[in-house]
């Protein structure tokens, strides 16, 4: 183009541009997100921590988990400002660049007022040439070439002109486009140093940080898990459907995060070789004999020995085991995690047919048992209250013979002379160390409510809806119940299954307890026949059930559902109740059709506001998972090596057929309160269900809660068939009829058909 001219950067100008835009989009950020800040100390939090002595300990250890904290904030500090000393810097550079490029003022130049004349202008030009020349011994060329351009001005009559329409002497010049790199990178003699720089950086430095980058994360799962780990998770699952607590662990020892060809931050010393069979004789069940692999291997079993002198309290070596024991116990939170996932994973694919075995509820739930066993640093059977600080074995003795306290929330509803008095031995001191731990635990308001949101009747559960269970969780601190003693305790889970109604004699229900019996499934299909005496029943008793009440989500405890079998398989008596009670039913649901449908026109206005606010709470709780904290309350873990936040599991389970309905969910930002839901399909068959929704701490012992949630099941209505939409030619509705024989699913009346 004409008028324009592209050049390198000979002077340094553009290339100072580039360099302060750059410096400026990185330094900014850079000093706003990595500059250390030393956190301020609150007296009133400080005086409102655990000063147990393990408590103490655990704040050196995190002090000492970065040795080179101190020096890494002080290099963070010193690259920051540099980069800042370098960025004013080169501010003043450029400033100084746009000065001299822009105020040309050939008066001040030659040190002159403007109404000086000729004379006055030619003896300071001499003047200031004789000192600005570059011969002279104080010249300076670029100070010479301004002399000269601002004595041309003002004596040249075209100079002159130029300088008064554009401002220079030399008249308008041409459109510049300055490239912000040095030309001496387009030189010929530096083209192979430049080619090689190149080549080093895009050809070698780049794909080999990729290429490290992709082959580290490749081994890891979302949740920084490895994947042959998980794996291994994957078979000794599939393996053994009802795991016990005590194998979970044997598994989770066996995690590949504790082998040094898998990890290398595990370390292996030669001490091992004689502090790990003395630890081991210490510890009985440790099972080191078993032959399964890698539950063999010699990590594994080093692992499995750390973690049950960890869940006993045995102290180590602090120079040895220690440190291994603190490595352990960080990993193990996320590797839980992990297993929960797994057992999820193996339960959809087992009810997919995927996989021949479903894992039990058992397993899932002994899963989750290893996570507030490991942070609180306890057995299970252990009681909940040695959590608190300075309790031992026989302070519990002794509190037990006084009030029988056996969990927490027993303990907290004491009068406070009541509590002082069974902790006599300790000094007041320790006691309100206690209180004040006790006082900041969890204290959990679990409440449910179900519904079918996509009905237009919600309240009513048909075969095959789509339930949804919302979940409230309300937390409060302990220390809400001290001295009350009429608050209600709250249930816990009661993990034994649900005895059978009728049970036979005691031989029979030896048998029973000997040999675990499989129960049917909520989803499982009724038998057309029972197996008993009676054999096969008439069709005309088949269809008749006993009357069941209205399906609710309620919180006391209920007894168990009856089942599609127990319904079919009901005596002659409550058949004969059925009838009447279907009598009376047909009669008073004739009388109240006037009723529903005044309700009915009642509830047309309402409609379009509930649509609205339920649309709204999705929305709401859309934007809520999107923005899903991990921050909740610090949880009491002298025991722990890293602070941990109270984090939980709710989730509904079939007790009856120890099956798992839906996916365990996490909860980790329940600060004040916090709903959740769960959606599981309702069972296939008409009936009453009784399942088990429940909530668990993956931090604390003994804070496990649940709730027994009773549907009642509908029959689902039949598809509407005469809409004028659909109103077809006449050929095809025999084509219809024709897809209907042909479909997968069997009516009612084939299976009459089949019974007879």
């Amino acid at each position: 183009m004409a008028g324009q001219k592209f050049q390198y950067d000979e002077s340094g100008g553009t290339f100072y541009y580039f360099v302060l835009s750059f410096l400026a989009l990185v330094l900014i950020p850079t000093t706003i997100y990595y500059w250390p800040r030393k956190k301020k100390e609150d007296s009133s939090k400080l005086k409102e921590e655990c000063q147990c002595e393990q408590c103490l300990k655990k704040k050196i250890i995190l002090a000492n988990a970065e040795p080179y904290r101190a020096l890494r904030s002080f290099a963070i500090k010193v690259t920051i400002v540099l980069g800042w000393a370098l960025l004013l810097f080169l501010t003043y550079r450029v400033s100084q660049f746009d000065y001299e490029m822009a105020s040309f003022d050939p008066f001040e130049i030659l040190s002159v007022p403007p109404t000086a004349t000729q004379a006055e202008i030619k003896k300071a030009y001499y003047k200031l040439s004789k000192i600005l020349h570059p011969d002279k011994e104080t010249g300076d060329e670029k100070s010479f070439m301004m002399l000269s351009k601002a004595y041309q001005a003002l004596t040249d009559d075209v100079a002159k002109e130029n300088y008064e329409k554009y401002g220079n002497p030399d008249g308008p010049g041409a459109m510049s486009f300055g490239i912000a790199l040095p030309s001496w990178i387009v030189e010929k003699e530096n083209s192979v140093w430049v080619l090689g720089l190149y080549g080093l950086v895009f050809m070698i430095a780049m794909p080999s940080a990729v290429g490290v980058w992709w082959y580290r994360s490749i081994r890891f799962s979302g949740d920084k898990v490895l994947l042959d780990t998980t794996q291994m998770y994957f078979y000794f699952i599939h393996k053994t459907p009802h795991m016990l607590l005590k194998r979970a662990l044997m598994v989770l020892a066996a995690s590949l995060e504790f082998d040094k060809r898998h990890n290398s931050q595990v370390i292996e010393r030669q001490s091992d070789n004689d502090e790990v069979p003395a630890l081991i004789r210490q510890l009985p069940n440790l099972n080191e004999k078993c032959k399964e692999h890698p539950l063999c291997r010699m990590y594994s079993i080093k692992t499995r020995a750390v973690l049950h002198a960890h869940l006993t309290r045995i102290p180590l070596n602090p120079d040895t085991l220690e440190r291994d024991r603190q490595f352990i116990a960080k990993k193990c939170p996320y590797l839980v995690q992990e297993m929960v996932s797994c057992v999820h994973q193996l339960v959809m694919m087992a009810y997919a047919r995927r996989v021949p075995r479903l894992p039990s509820i058992e397993t899932i739930e002994n899963c989750m048992k290893m996570s507030p066993m490991i942070i609180q640093a306890l057995w299970e059977f252990k009681s909940p209250l040695l959590q608190l600080p300075h309790l031992t074995e026989d302070h519990l003795y002794f509190m037990n013979k006084k009030r029988h306290v056996k969990n927490l929330q027993q303990f907290a509803q004491l009068k406070p002379e009541e509590s002082r008095q069974l902790l006599k031995n300790l000094t007041d001191l320790e006691y309100e160390n206690i209180m004040r731990v006790l006082g900041k635990m969890p204290l959990i308001d679990f409440s449910i409510r179900c519904e079918v949101i996509d009905d237009e009747n919600t309240n009513v559960v048909t075969a095959g809806a789509i339930v949804t269970v919302t979940v409230t969780l309300e937390r409060k601190d302990m220390r809400s119940l001290f001295g009350d003693s009429k608050a209600p305790e709250k249930q816990g889970i009661k993990e034994e299954g649900a005895q059978e109604e009728g049970a036979g004699d005691d031989e029979e229900a030896a048998a029973a307890a000997a040999v675990p019996v499989k129960k049917a499934s909520a989803w499982a299909k009724p038998r057309k026949g029972g197996k008993g005496k009676g054999g096969k029943k008439p069709a005309n008793q088949q269809k008749k059930k006993p009357p069941v009440k209205p399906a609710t989500a309620t919180a006391a405890a209920a007894p168990p559902a009856n089942t599609a079998d127990e319904q079919t398989a009901g005596n002659s008596e409550a058949e004969s109740d059925a009838g009447e009670h279907s009598d009376v039913e047909s009669v008073a649901g004739s009388g109240s059709e006037d009723e529903d449908k005044q309700k009915n026109n009642s509830s047309l206005d309402d409609d379009d506001d509930e649509e609205w606010e339920r649309l709204q709470a999705k929305l709401n709780k859309r934007e809520r998972l999107e923005g899903k904290s991990r921050v909740s309350h610090s949880v009491h873990c002298p025991y722990f090596p890293e602070e941990k936040q109270e984090y939980w599991w709710t989730y509904i389970c079939d007790r009856k057929s120890r099956t798992l309905l839906t996916a365990p969910y996490h909860v980790t930002n329940l600060v004040e309160k916090e709903e959740i839901q769960l959606k599981f399909t309702a069972p296939r068959w008409p009936g009453v269900y009784t399942f088990t929704v429940c909530l668990r701490s993956d931090s604390y012992l003994g804070m496990d809660q649940q709730q027994e949630l009773k549907l009642d099941v509908q029959k689902a209505p039949a598809p509407p068939t005469d809409h004028p939409q659909w109103d077809l030619s006449e050929s095809e509705p025999e084509h219809n009829d024709q897809q209907e024989n042909l479909s997968d699913y069997t009516t009612d009346t084939s299976d009459e058909e089949d019974s007879n």
